[in-house]
């Protein structure tokens, strides 16, 4: 054989062997991500909050928030600016919003709002009476469907639980920053890998009592192309459900994003959702518009701050509608 030809075989060879090294650890990667309807079973058993703060606790993770961490979200305040974390109310029906917020003025200085606040389009604050395995919400709590419906409530779990508010550090996880695109595209998923690149990126450590606000870029792109089909029968951008043993160890007291919490469509539909409010006993945020506060903490290059929100008061209720606030 020709000693260029040979040199030439050689080069291929090696550029192939190569290429086949560098993928391998990115497809091995990928393998052990993808989460199985069976594997997730296995978490809920081994991977649980239930008793952990005793068998009658009602706010799971919330039991974090200590009153030294609320003096230490308290001393994040450097210049007082804040920030809205909600969208605006939305009283137009589209494809993601098919429960518009009611508005109507009763006279000249009266009005009345109502909504059906669960869903893709309200920014809300989700109980640990939302959602729940074969009738069994956290910490084992069963109630009767029939007494509830009666009772016009839960008797446990509820969101009366957070009547005295929220006050605590809260953390954007800004992917779309990160990957310098203005939005995630649809079934994009979030995995533990991007959100430690960007607490190294942002130079933070999270600490058991956060609020951890992860952003998909949803209302960007919501606004740029208009109203799309999100939610467990569409397609979001968020976490995969392979971060699920990640979130356990976080002790966090909180998760948000700007859409349901979750990414879709996956092999296990609503994953992080489900498992974060009845496994791990996390009160969610669904829905925020972070927007503003992308550019607010951007500018500052400042991704933590004092987090506060006042969920309504409703007796034996399933969530709240409310407005978050981030002050730096």
């Amino acid at each position: 054989m020709p000693k260029k030809m040979f040199v030439g075989i050689l080069s291929v060879v090696s550029v192939l062997a190569l290429t086949a090294t560098a993928r391998a650890p990115q497809e091995t990667v990928t393998g052990s991500r993808k989460v199985t309807p069976e594997q997730f079973e296995q978490w809920k058993k081994d991977l649980n909050n239930w008793g952990r703060w005793g068998k009658d606790d009602e706010i799971g993770t919330m039991n974090f928030i200590t009153p030294a961490k609320r003096k230490q979200a308290a001393a994040l305040v450097k210049e007082g600016f804040s920030v809205s974390l909600a969208a605006d109310v939305d009283t137009e029906k589209a494809v993601d919003n098919p429960q518009p917020y009611e508005h109507e003025m009763l006279g000249l200085g009266t009005d009345r709002i109502g909504v059906a606040f669960h869903g893709i389009a309200h920014t809300h604050l989700d109980s640990l009476a939302h959602i729940n395995y074969d009738g069994v919400f956290y910490n084992g709590y069963k109630p009767d469907p029939e007494q509830i419906k009666k009772a016009n409530g839960h008797a446990k779990n509820s969101i009366h639980n957070l009547k005295n508010g929220i006050f605590t550090r809260g953390i954007l996880i800004d992917i779309p920053l990160m990957k310098g695109v203005k939005y995630l595209e649809p079934g994009t998923p979030i995995y533990v890998e991007d959100i430690e690149a960007w607490l190294k990126k942002a130079g933070l450590k999270i600490q058991p009592g956060d609020a951890l606000f992860v952003r998909a870029g949803v209302w960007a792109r919501r606004k740029e192309l208009g109203p799309y089909l999100r939610g467990r029968t569409g397609k979001d951008a968020g976490l995969d459900p392979s971060v699920i043993p990640w979130l356990k160890k976080q002790d966090i007291a909180l998760l948000a994003a700007d859409h349901p919490q979750y990414v879709s469509p996956s092999t296990v539909v609503g994953a992080v959702h489900d498992f974060a409010l009845v496994s791990l006993g996390i009160h969610l945020f669904d829905n925020c518009d972070l927007e503003a506060l992308s550019a607010a903490a951007a500018a500052r290059k400042r991704w933590e701050f004092l987090l506060t929100a006042a969920p309504l008061p409703i007796r034996g209720g399933t969530g709240s509608p409310l407005n978050p606030i981030a002050t730096f």
